[in-house]
């Protein structure tokens, strides 16, 4: 009896379904022909499974919803604001609260206050909204994530930390002065989900207070960060999300949040500090681009909504199952060989496209190209992480990352066991296929962000 395995299970019971269209392969290959080949260009009721993004797309509880009727919408000083206030200074610690209509609003209203032309702003690898508004302010980022987070195969458990002797060559080159902040994320979403352990946090903390420069932290899925601090940072066993979350928060010099991951809601965000003049400038610059400093883009029973979820966000029970399903379709792919990052990170699982299509070029685009592909199996909406994510360096040229990835993002409570089966056997036919598929070639490119707009053809 000691032997037998322990499985996670769901902390809750489905109250409420919504049906879906179950489409055939002809109706499928004419919605992604419609959508050029890119999956953030087909309509949503042409879609079974969506693992598009993990971003507002969560099941709210019965609890949020009840807290969406207590929605005050005075257009100031709403008693949701408040409330959200106090459950941000409880769950993370931090002193003052802007809330914004989702996290690049919090990090367009940073950039502009912290980052002057020229400023150099290293991070645990790039993320796509957060580097666009860091170069429209005038910043170059640079990546100072550790090189294990590169390499698909390496099973370090903490590839979302950053190389110390990374960031201090920048400082030794560009001098304290020039950059403004470290950009933290927990965890790091284009290196696989990958988490950051304490231990590095603690040692990135004092080489930054030594030199005068802020910590901020992209703190879309902490929460996610803490469950895999709790399960292989040594120490941390016996301590709860809760307290493990404000620990990370506690080495932080302030926080832009998409609420829409971890805080499970559909829209929202907010940026926190503890700075009161960063505080000030943000609160005079969230009524530009914004809204008033006590909605922030949002409505009272969006914030209110917001609170709870944080509350629910931080259970231990929860992040178990959270975690534990995306870690059940991670090792339902690799038992069908089909070829992951690994460690499996919090969010969602990556396939290695390089490795799962090796005839096909980075410039012919394989993950954009494999993405297409499951959707056309079996109505999976999943998303590419590689070259087309990665955008154009300023003289016009593509960046090629190391990484070239689809990216399953699970959202939370949405999906049963049944799903990710369906997910992985849909993964495994088309690698048995794999040899067959060709690349493609990009059609149109929008001037910013092009994965969500750029239309392809086959090659």
């Amino acid at each position: 009896m000691k032997n037998i395995k322990q499985s996670w299970a769901e902390p809750y019971k489905i109250k409420m379904v919504e049906l879906l269209k179950m489409t055939t392969p002809a109706q499928r290959k004419k919605a992604m022909q419609e959508a050029g080949y890119n999956t953030f260009l087909l309509k949503s009721e042409d879609v079974y499974i969506d693992l598009l993004t993990d971003s507002g797309t969560s099941a709210m509880s019965d609890r949020q919803w009840a807290g969406m009727m207590m929605g005050d919408e005075a257009y100031a000083g709403s008693r949701n604001f408040y409330h959200l206030e106090a459950v941000v200074k409880e769950v993370y610690g931090y002193k003052y609260l802007i809330p914004t209509h989702q996290g690049r609003g919090a990090e367009n209203i940073l950039s502009k206050i912290l980052i002057k032309k020229g400023d150099i702003i290293p991070g645990n690898m790039y993320f796509t909204t957060t580097r666009l508004h860091q170069e429209l302010a005038g910043g170059k980022f640079e990546d100072i994530i550790i090189d294990e987070a590169h390499d698909p195969e390496n099973e370090f458990p903490f590839k979302g930390n950053i190389d110390l002797n990374k960031l201090e060559k920048l400082i030794k080159k560009h001098g304290a002065n020039k950059i403004p902040y470290v950009s933290m994320a927990t965890s790091v979403n284009m290196a696989g989900g990958q988490p950051i352990s304490i231990k590095n946090l603690k040692e990135l903390r004092v080489l930054t207070k030594k030199h005068g420069i802020k910590v901020i932290h992209d703190m879309t899925r902490v929460a996610e960060n803490a469950y895999f601090i709790q399960q292989k940072e040594k120490g941390y066993q016996n301590k709860t999300i809760k307290a493990i979350v404000k620990e990370i928060c506690s080495l932080t010099d302030g926080a832009t949040m998409s609420a829409k991951k971890d805080a499970l809601v559909n829209i929202g965000g907010f940026l926190a500090v503890n700075d009161w003049d960063v505080f000030e400038e943000a609160r005079n610059m969230v009524v530009v681009y914004e809204g008033l400093h006590t909605y922030g883009g949002l409505a009272g029973r969006d914030m209110e909504a917001m609170a709870i979820g944080i509350g629910e966000s931080v259970s231990d029970d929860h992040i178990k199952a959270r975690v534990g399903q995306v870690i059940y379709l991670g090792e339902k792919m690799m038992a069908y060989n089909v070829p992951i990052v690994k460690p499996i990170g919090g969010h969602g699982i990556f396939v290695d496209a390089k490795k799962f299509l090796p005839h096909i070029k980075q410039e012919q685009f394989p993950a954009q190209t494999l993405a297409a592909e499951i959707y056309l199996d079996a109505g999976v909406r999943t998303m590419e992480r590689g070259v087309v994510s990665a955008g154009r360096k300023a003289n016009g040229k593509n960046y090629f990352p190391k990484l070239e990835l689809v990216r399953f993002t699970i959202p939370r409570r949405v999906y049963t066991q049944a799903h990710m089966d369906v997910i992985a056997e849909s993964a495994a036919r088309v690698y048995e296929r794999r040899n067959t598929i060709k690349g493609m070639k990009m059609i149109y490119e929008p001037k910013y962000l092009r994965f969500f707009q750029a239309k392809f053809e086959k090659l």
